[in-house]
């Protein structure tokens, strides 16, 4: 009996070990989950392109504004200087995980008006038609002076009230 009794005795044990072994392999699995969750791709679209049957309604010379309004919808943006561009603009890009999304596709209408209000031209631009710019470095100057931490420190002294 003495045998039996010690193989009793080791059983919680056995189970406790067994326990973290399952607790261990649960977080595991989760913690798996969660990794492949993260690098999920995500694709977004932004902007929708006029239908080509409604742009082949456009007739440059004859479509007022108001007209392409009805046929189009509102455009996604106007000319900055004068409301007489109007832009349709579609853009797709994909996002892995936190990296920087990459540009899938790119599709842009412009529409064109007279001083009358009447379509000039209807163009489409795509991706292959951008180009890249690269900003300048360095910072835009702004009047002032910049200040030192000692003056900062001495600018800053009683504005603060003990109260």
């Amino acid at each position: 009996m003495g045998s039996a009794g010690n193989r009793f005795d080791s059983l919680p044990s056995r189970v406790k070990k067994t326990r973290r072994r399952w607790s261990l392999a649960r977080f595991a699995a989760v913690l798996a989950g969660v990794a492949l969750a993260a690098c999920t791709i995500s694709v977004d679209q932004r902007g929708k392109l006029p239908d080509p049957d409604k742009l082949a309604e456009i007739q440059p010379g004859n479509t007022t504004k108001e007209q392409v309004v009805k046929i189009l919808g509102t455009p996604s943006s106007v000319s900055t200087f004068n409301d007489d561009t109007w832009y349709y603009i579609s853009r797709k890009t994909e996002q892995v995980a936190f990296f920087s999304p990459t540009v899938l596709d790119q599709q842009v209408y412009i529409v064109d008006f007279d001083p009358k209000g009447v379509v000039k031209e209807v163009g489409h631009r795509t991706m292959a038609d951008g180009e890249h710019v690269t900003p300048a470095p360095g910072a835009t100057p702004s009047p002032g002076r910049e200040l030192t931490f000692l003056e900062q420190l001495i600018g800053n002294m009683g504005k603060f009230n003990g109260k």
